[in-house]
Order: structure tokens, then sequence, then C-alpha cells
């Protein structure tokens, strides 16, 4: 696990993740978030993986996948109808994802 690694990516996800949020927020009505929010939020989460991996130079399917891991588990907090409890939820597991992906980046990079 590469601390340093999962530390950015929590401040990136979780960063890039409010900035995106509150953006929509401020430009869509609240109509299109009950119509479409199913839709708008899993593609958030995924860009603000993108931007993750791109900043970290991490691989970008894995750490897709491991946001799609990750956005599940913070489906709990959208299910129980507490939405923004399971954004930090699922960051912090992103972020440990990121973490270990960096870990065993560098250990087949050591061995060749």
């Amino acid at each position: 696990m590469d601390r340093s690694v999962a530390l950015r990516a929590a401040l990136i996800h979780g960063g890039s993740l409010a900035v995106l949020a509150m953006a929509l927020a401020v430009a869509l009505p609240r109509s299109f978030f009950e119509d479409w929010g199913w839709a708008a939020g899993p593609a958030v989460w995924a860009v603000c993986a993108a931007i993750t991996a791109r900043a970290l130079r991490l691989p970008l399917m894995p750490v897709l996948g491991g946001a799609a891991v990750a956005g599940l588990a913070s489906l709990v907090g959208v299910v129980s109808g507490v939405h923004w409890a399971g954004a930090p939820f699922g960051v912090l597991l992103l972020a440990l994802w990121c973490g270990r992906l960096a870990a065993e980046e560098r250990t087949q990079a050591a061995t060749g």
C-alpha cells in the first residue's frame, strides 16, 4: 500500500467530485437530478476517477474498475436517503484502491 498515493487520490477524487457536483448544481435545475441523477452521478464519479488516474499516473481501467466498486459501496448512503453520506466512504475506498495499485505498479517495475 502506497499511503502517499492513497492520500493524494482521496484529495484529488474528493476535490474534483466536490467541484463538479457544485458546478452541476449551479448550472442545472433540481428536476434534472430527479430525472437523470441515476446517470449523472455515476458519470461524474467516473470522470473524477479518470482525473485521479491521470493526475497520479495510474492505469485508467483498473482505477475505473475500483471506482465502480467504490461507487457501489457508496450507494448505501443513496439508498438510505442520505445521499452525500456515502460519498466520503466511496472516496476512501477508491483512495485505498489507488494506493494498492501504485504499490503493485512499483513492485512490477522493480521485478521487471
